[in-house]
């Protein structure tokens, strides 16, 4: 490997490790607001849903597929199953309406 991709690489690792650091160094001992705690806490759940719905939209030709998919993890994620039978579930359900069309 070249010298220059090796420096990238640890650059790159640096660069992403501080941000993840930084946090911890900064606020060791300290409490945050209740709000904020709130929010941040809300901050995964906003991610995977902006990043989830433009699949669904525009996965296929057809944009029922994407919302029978959806709709499918919705209903089995309600009645308590564990995230991969969600997943596996909306597979199951895609798979089939893909035979049956």
């Amino acid at each position: 490997m070249q010298s220059e991709i090796v420096w990238m690489i640890i650059g790159m690792g640096v660069v992403t490790y501080i941000p993840r650091m930084l946090p911890f160094v900064l606020f060791r001992g300290k409490e945050l607001p209740e709000f904020l705690q709130g929010v941040l806490k809300n901050v995964p759940y906003a991610t995977l849903g902006a990043l989830i719905f433009p699949g669904i939209l525009f996965i296929h030709e057809d944009i029922w597929y994407g919302m029978l998919g959806a709709a499918a993890a919705i209903i089995i994620s309600f009645l308590g199953a564990n995230v991969i039978v969600v997943v596996l579930g909306s597979i199951a359900v895609l798979s089939l309406y893909s035979f049956f069309i």
